[in-house]
């Protein structure tokens, strides 16, 4: 046990008889004050857990957390990107669209990478609101979208500028890695539970 557990424990055993003594100067029935001296007890033990090992269980609440969206999914391993398959059945990869962080779903039935609106607009996209309009068959229907530019986008090790994209309000909460940006690799496949992204420039990478 370290120094700051024990600690810990002194005060918590501190603070016990304290909360006894307290209940004796109640003069309450013996059954009632071992029941209540049980409760503190295991109050008090929850907190000398809690404190004496805190990083750890940060540390699991960051793993479950992680798990739940996806954050730990991802992992650079020489040149290659490695996706692990999200609790969703999807992969996810975490990129940096102008030097934001902007999450996309990874979907090889999508011809184009399409953004939101909202997202585009925060990453400063450059959309052509000018030019005609491209029309795209979604699961929801045909949507209405324009033609946007990523100036600087970043995913993993693999880096390209003037990526072309599609932008709709439409389009939801989700943004979207199509073949444009897959087709660019060379190569990408799903291994049982991983996708595996290999930028053109790279070597073989175990």
């Amino acid at each position: 046990m370290t120094e700051d557990q024990n600690l810990n424990l002194v005060f918590a055993i501190g603070a016990l008889v304290l909360v006894i003594s307290a209940l004796f100067s109640y003069r309450i029935g013996f059954g009632q004050l071992v029941r209540t001296a049980l409760s503190w007890v295991a109050i008090f033990a929850i907190f000398i857990v809690i404190f004496s090992y805190q990083k750890e269980l940060t540390g699991v609440w960051n793993k479950v957390t992680g798990e739940l969206t996806g954050s730990n999914n991802q992992q650079i391993v020489g040149q290659t990107l490695r996706l692990r398959q999200s609790l969703d059945g999807h992969f996810w990869a975490d990129a940096m669209v102008n030097g934001t962080p902007v999450r996309f779903l990874i979907d090889s039935g999508a011809t184009t990478t399409a953004m939101t609106l909202k997202t585009a607009q925060a990453t400063n996209v450059e959309i052509d609101t000018g030019g005609f309009p491209v029309y795209l068959n979604t699961a929801n229907g045909t949507v209405e979208a324009q033609r946007g530019t990523i100036q600087s986008l970043q995913v993993g090790p693999m880096k390209a500028l003037d990526f072309p994209v599609v932008v709709a309000e439409a389009f939801g909460g989700s943004n979207v890695l199509g073949m444009n940006f897959l087709s660019g690799m060379k190569s990408w496949r799903v291994e049982g539970m991983e996708m595996i992204l290999e930028p053109p420039n790279s070597a073989n990478a175990q």
